[in-house]
């Protein structure tokens, strides 16, 4: 009987601590710049939102992105979905413009095309910010000069 009783308490101690371990790992904390937009990236190819808000520098904008991308990610024929999921992240290149902030060009290899993403250091945590996808000019590495309104 004490076999019995040890063998389970044993096995359900072996059940939360994986669990917690699990858990853990899902908490939305990232070592790193790379890492921040990998996990993010991914979240959003297996069109795990709630995974991948964790990620996510929280404003108003970047909710209302996240919003519109879900919805869009919903719409899509099953087979597309499916593409998503099995994608691999291709990170082209990693711009740190300071300790707290870096650009990270990426494409995914179902559809291929390039597009940036904005991670920023936020009290000692990685955070994704999608303003800088949405309203960045098309080459984000360079500035371009202003021009002066010739319609006055």
């Amino acid at each position: 009987m004490r076999i019995i009783i040890l063998a389970a308490a044993s096995f359900s101690l072996f059940l939360f601590t994986s669990c917690n371990n699990e858990d853990q790992q899902e908490t939305g904390k990232s070592e790193n710049n790379i890492d921040a937009a990998r996990n993010f990236i991914r979240a959003a190819l297996d069109g795990k939102f709630d995974q991948a808000r964790q990620y996510l520098f929280i404003d108003s904008v970047n909710t209302n992105w996240m919003d519109i991308a879900e919805r869009s990610y919903a719409k899509n024929d099953q087979s597309v979905k499916d593409g998503y999921r099995s994608a691999s992240i291709n990170i082209h290149k990693v711009n740190k413009l300071n300790d707290s902030t870096t650009v990270i060009i990426y494409s995914n290899s179902y559809k291929n095309d390039h597009d940036t993403l904005k991670v920023l250091k936020v009290s000692n945590q990685w955070l994704v910010d999608l303003k800088y996808l949405f309203e960045h000019d098309a080459d984000t590495l360079t500035v371009k000069p202003l021009t002066n309104d010739t319609l006055k």
